[in-house]
């Protein structure tokens, strides 16, 4: 099957391929993403920095899935992965959730991240280039999954956007508060995410 494309023709091989790149591209951020962002969450304090990292790895396995399905695998067993994640959404949103709880009413002190702000930056800056990428192929494909995959990805860069409020606020103006808040942000988000794994048909 051919696809028209706006310099000719590009198979639905093709497209795929291109899909799986950016899915490829996808994991190898969010692994960066993970591993910084939670590096210096946990130097700095920050409950908002250390959610966005692990939630970066759990989108590293949601971006697994989508791989395997591009590439035809069970579906039964793709259903059973999504819950997993939902379940994994659902358990960062609740440690969020407690420990952002704790720090607003002990006042604990968040240090300045200067690489915290920087990875989140960045964050704003690469998924909405992968994102609108994803949509134009999903919609080239006709794929639910591929354009299911752009919005999450640019969830991601909402969640970004929220991360880097607390952290500029606490590093400029001193609100330690806005850590805790921007932290519970993420957990909203986060149980968002987990509905959408948990209740995915495709």
């Amino acid at each position: 099957m051919d696809v028209a494309d706006g310099s000719g023709t590009t198979t639905m091989t093709q497209w795929r391929t291109r899909a799986l790149w950016l899915a490829w591209a996808t994991v190898a951020w969010n692994v960066v993403e993970a591993t910084v962002s939670t590096w210096a969450g946990l130097r700095a304090g920050s409950t908002a920095l250390v959610g966005f990292g692990i939630d970066a790895g759990i989108e590293t396995f949601s971006a697994g899935v989508v791989i395997w399905q591009l590439q035809g695998r069970d579906e039964a067993r793709e259903r059973r992965a999504m819950r997993l994640i939902g379940w994994g959404f659902f358990l960062l949103a609740a440690w969020i959730t407690v420990e952002s709880v704790r720090g607003l009413l002990d006042g604990t002190a968040v240090d300045p991240s200067p690489v915290g702000i920087a990875i989140t930056v960045l964050s704003l800056v690469v998924m909405p280039v992968l994102a609108l990428a994803k949509r134009r192929v999903g919609s080239a494909m006709g794929s639910r999954v591929v354009l299911a995959d752009a919005q999450e990805t640019f969830l991601c860069t909402y969640l970004s956007a929220i991360v880097l409020v607390g952290l500029v606020l606490n590093a400029t103006l001193g609100w330690w508060w806005a850590d805790p808040i921007a932290a519970l942000g993420v957990a909203w988000l986060a149980v968002g995410e987990g509905l959408d794994a948990w209740e995915d048909d495709d």
